[in-house]
């Protein structure tokens, strides 16, 4: 099969290109198909569903050049892991935010849904591995309604649950200790916002960053709370946490049910909390599986292998 693309900007195809046409070798080496280039024409040869993926890869590519003004290495990873999910999106699917690129993006069909199920519920509990952009969907949802002052206050809480480590002999005073632990949480707002306004919500309160364990006795109104690694809750800690929502808010958890740095054999509050709530109208439930990591691909590649390890060794032997 065989098709010719039109660029929209002729103008511009160096960029979309790549440096030494770097984009287009990548979908040579991905997608197995021939791509040659002439006079504002991109010509693509191969297998028809490689091809069509292409096509529809490059299409992704000119919008994203048009819509950020430029193309990066990381953005052709993206919307090639887009193109191969298969995702369908309108303009109500992608989040806005006060970063320079202006909106955020689901990449997968896992989490296209777990956008839609904020949007619909005021609690959402979701889980999936590491890399799933659970945590970073969630903050971006947060500064998105902030942003169309839809809430007036963003509440960002972690467990203080050491991953195999002490932390306790470390200097400085109780911020300082608890800072590691709610590290994730600023990085993700530090790619949606600038750093002096994001310093300036927090000295104004508008946003919170804080160990779990701070938010007992508070109702939180009009406020968008988000509960990060819960599966490092307990049963009380999570039922404290829950029971903050007030009016006009909306909580949304997250968590990997697999890595849990609780001492062994204690139940963790997520997975509970998950069964008990699971008939209630109103609460939405997200499971993201390996299909829906866009980290790098080697995090795809380990998860699946330790997924394999786990399987080996609870299968029974033959």
């Amino acid at each position: 099969m065989e098709v010719k693309i039109q660029l929209e900007s002729d103008a511009r195809r160096l960029e979309l290109f790549g440096p030494g046409d770097s984009h287009l070798r990548y979908l040579r080496d991905a997608l197995k198909v021939k791509v040659s280039a002439r006079n504002g024409t991109v010509l693509i040869s191969g297998e028809p569903v490689a091809v069509r993926t292409a096509e529809d890869l490059i299409d992704r590519m000119q919008r994203r050049l048009i819509q950020r003004r430029k193309l990066t290495d990381d953005d052709v990873d993206e919307l090639y892991s887009q193109t191969t999910h298969h995702i369908e999106k309108g303009n109500s699917d992608v989040i806005e935010v006060y970063a320079h690129k202006g909106v955020i993006e689901p990449f997968t069909k896992g989490q296209l849904t777990y956008l839609k199920m904020m949007r619909k519920n005021d609690l959402t509990f979701c889980i999936g591995p590491a890399g799933t952009g659970k945590t970073y969907l969630a903050v971006a949802m947060a500064v998105s309604m902030l942003k169309k002052k839809q809430i007036r206050k963003i509440v960002l809480a972690r467990p203080a649950v050491e991953a195999g480590e002490r932390l306790g002999f470390l200097p400085g005073d109780l911020q300082a200790k608890v800072n590691p632990y709610l590290r994730p949480l600023f990085d993700g707002l530090e790619d949606m916002m600038a750093f002096s306004q994001m310093q300036k919500f927090m000295d104004l309160d508008i946003i919170e960053v804080i160990p779990l364990a701070f938010m007992r006795g508070r109702t939180l109104n009009e406020a968008i709370v988000i509960c990060d690694e819960a599966q490092n809750t307990s049963r009380s800690q999570m039922l404290m946490f829950l029971t903050r929502l007030g009016r006009g808010s909306k909580m949304i958890v997250t968590g990997d049910i697999t890595q849990t740095d609780l001492e062994p054999g204690k139940k963790n509050g997520l997975t509970e909390a998950i069964d008990i709530l699971k008939e209630i109208p109103g609460i939405g439930f997200v499971s993201l599986d390996k299909c829906d990591i866009v980290r790098h691909k080697l995090v795809h590649r380990i998860v699946g292998a330790y997924d394999e390890k786990k399987q080996s060794q609870t299968d029974p032997p033959r």
